[in-house]
């Protein structure tokens, strides 16, 4: 009786077993970029798992399972799983259902297949149009159809999505994070517009004009994308003298808005600008296992010292900051106002579509205590949203669904705005912040650099902070961006995909907006009996004049709730020769300190900050010894990022270190890595690294 209970119990697993099929593939947005962290889950079951880094997953499922695939920001989809043991699956941006048609249709043209309303839109009417947008030229022209400026966008019936058509100028296919720039182009200088119906345009051009072509021909007919992006110009810190310069001081920098614009670049397979790489933000993006403060200071200090990786006669130092973090509950009421440029620079995909995608995941973080406010700006500002609890989440989607592209940029109108609807509300113990999202494009009003410098500098005495995110590209003036983020006290960030947006409004939302330190200033202090000559890594646009250091009057950089702030000095340790130093004169009035009372200091680091609601500066001072230590992980993968950097930048102090030695000390020192960032660094590398190999790049 036994062994027969025991044979149906074998041959029911197998019989079980046999009906299971492993399952595997990868998950990818439209464009085939991985996504991830997707979900992958057996419908009505709790087996399911997550892709890794590179978007791979694995899973064992029953044959005729219904698996559903879902990322944050993307329409989820079901696949019912027959044979197949392969389902790589491409996910579509969930941007929400906007409720225009944009009219497909220029120049004349005839297809009898096509059903519905069509526009004509003959040459000889486009040259008596008054406007140079081509939506506009079909403003009007169909009966019962709002024509709105939203790039050539189709969407069909209520409740579908947005989709962008493919554009033919000259014969080139554009990629459609450029149709904004398409869209834009004067109709002076167009000579002929065609339409195709999806079927047709499929048939000459394949799944990427599944949604229909636009083919322009230019009159000068050798049409070029030109990118008009702006980034202000950095000149490399190079060695100083000890002897000479025992100083080094900076403010701090926790904006991380050039590792993001980095990898959009490297993501896209374009050279990366060498003044969009900012080596300080880039080893600040990513998070770094520093102790939480223990004393009366809002954040804590560590520095550690070690063998330079590419450079067998210099030292690294790290210096690092861990600010205190506050629980979601504990920190204080906000008054947020959303600042978000509606121009028709920002009709791409990766702009409006996706701020306000991005938008809505820091909506769903606030509280009823919160109150937010929306103005928007194009030819003129307004006021789309009065102040409202952020328990009214349903009224502020609302209010940023309705948004729509068009016009040019009154940035400076927008601010003002801005800062006058959240000084009217302002709540006197809470976090009042304007949040301005723009890809930079400002081309009415106040358009300078200094002009918007002078404007925040103004505003900020407010108390309201200003906090900048940027979008897009083409056109993404991050110089602008930077300086607004600067003089009003806040920081800037670059949103290039949702994952980016859940970083910055989900995992890392305290420190987005709250700030627990103002004016934070670091000087170090190099002890020449130990120190020859030393080099900051970075932060070549927050140097200061050491005089500054003990100065209130200058403005530095905030700290936010939870945020880490790393900086990286490169030493030359004294009576170590080095081509990095340059011989000097013995000074005839000055003489080093000599003795035993510093013998075995190799620095001194002294930290002045504010309090949040304060105007005279805190300070405390933090020796390091000459010790050298082993790396830590943290340690390593930070020095892997700067070398990185540096190499990006075309330094003149990499020591012909490769992109392979990079990659090894990355993966070194990479740790836990719960949330994938620093696996995510080492694929750009290795991509670059292939670059080089095939494309000589």
């Amino acid at each position: 009786m036994k062994n027969a209970i025991f044979f149906f119990i074998l041959l029911s697993s197998f019989l079980l077993s046999s009906q299971q099929i492993k399952i595997s593939g990868i998950v990818s947005d439209h464009s085939g970029y991985p996504l991830p962290g997707a979900t992958v889950v057996e419908k009505g079951t709790n087996n399911g798992t997550q892709t890794d880094f590179d978007g791979n997953y694995e899973l064992t499922v029953q044959k005729g399972a219904e698996l559903t695939f879902s990322y944050i920001g993307y329409r989820s989809q079901a696949i019912i799983i027959r044979d197949i043991a392969v389902i790589n699956v491409s996910l579509e941006e969930d941007y929400e259902a906007l409720q225009e048609v944009v009219v497909l249709g220029y120049g004349t043209r005839s297809y009898k297949s096509i059903t519905g309303s069509v526009s004509m839109v003959s040459g000889n009417q486009i040259k008596r149009t008054p406007t140079k947008n081509i939506s506009s030229i079909l403003q009007g022209k169909v009966s019962g159809v709002q024509i709105r400026s939203m790039g050539s966008e189709v969407e069909r019936s209520k409740g579908n999505q947005v989709k962008s058509p493919l554009y033919i100028v000259d014969g080139i296919p554009i990629q459609k994070q450029y149709n904004g720039i398409v869209e834009s182009l004067d109709n002076k200088n167009i000579k002929n517009r065609k339409e195709l119906k999806v079927s047709d345009a499929e048939n000459l051009y394949g799944p990427r004009a599944k949604y229909g072509c636009i083919i322009l021909q230019t009159v000068k007919g050798n049409y070029v994308i030109e990118e008009d992006e702006n980034y202000a110009r950095i000149t490399e810190n190079q060695f100083q003298n000890v002897d000479i310069n025992p100083l080094s001081t900076f403010s701090i920098d926790v904006d991380k808005a050039a590792y993001s614009n980095v990898r959009r670049f490297i993501n896209n397979g374009k050279e990366v600008p060498v003044d969009a790489v900012k080596i300080e933000e880039m080893i600040n993006y990513f998070d770094y296992d520093y102790p939480q403060p223990t004393n009366e200071h809002p954040f804590s200090v560590n520095t550690e010292v070690a063998q330079t990786p590419w450079n067998v006669d210099t030292k690294l130092v790290r210096i690092g900051l861990q600010g205190k973090e506050y629980l979601n509950e504990e920190l204080p009421a906000s008054n947020l106002t959303f600042l978000i440029d509606v121009s028709g620079s920002m009709s791409g995909d990766n702009k409006l579509p996706l701020l306000k995608s991005a938008f809505k995941l820091l909506v769903n973080q606030l509280r009823e205590k919160d109150r937010v406010s929306i103005v928007v700006y194009a030819g003129a500002a307004g006021v789309v949203l009065e102040p409202t609890s952020g328990n009214n989440k349903e009224k502020i989607m609302s209010a940023l669904n309705n948004l729509e592209a068009g016009g040019s940029t009154a940035g400076g109108a927008g601010i003002q705005l801005a800062y006058k609807l959240a000084e009217k509300h302002f709540k006197k113990t809470g976090n009042n912040r304007v949040i301005l999202a723009t890809d930079g494009d400002f081309n009415v009003g106040l358009s300078s650099d200094k002009d918007m410098e002078d404007l925040i500098t103004e505003k900020r005495e407010s108390g309201v902070l200003l906090s900048v995110l940027g979008f897009g590209m083409g056109n993404y003036k991050d110089s602008k961006l930077e300086t607004l983020a600067d003089k009003g006290n806040g920081n800037h960030g670059y949103i290039d995909t949702m994952q980016e947006a859940q970083k910055l409004f989900g995992k890392e939302f305290g420190g987005t907006l709250f700030t627990i330190a103002k004016d934070v200033k670091l000087q170090v202090e190099f002890n020449p009996a130990k120190v020859k000559s030393y080099r900051l890594i970075g932060y070549e646009n927050r140097l200061l004049a050491d005089e500054d250091f003990i100065d209130d009057t200058k403005d530095a950089g905030e700290l936010g709730s939870g945020h880490k702030v790393t900086a990286l000095y490169e030493i030359v340790e004294a009576g170590v020769a080095s081509d990095y130093v340059k011989e000097t004169h013995d000074l005839k009035y000055s003489e080093a300190v000599t003795g035993d009372k510093f013998s075995d200091e190799l620095f001194t680091v002294k930290f002045r900050y504010k309090k949040p609601d304060g105007n005279k500066s805190i300070e405390l001072v933090h020796v390091q010894n000459s010790n050298t230590q082993e790396m830590s992980k943290d340690f390593q993968f930070s020095a892997a990022v700067a070398l990185f950097g540096q190499q990006l930048r075309k330094s003149a102090f990499n020591n012909k270190a490769s992109l392979n030695d990079v990659i090894v000390m990355a993966e070194n020192g990479r740790g836990v890595d719960k949330n994938g960032y620093r696996a995510e660094f080492i694929r750009l590398v290795k991509s670059i690294n292939e670059k080089l190999v095939t494309d000589n790049y």
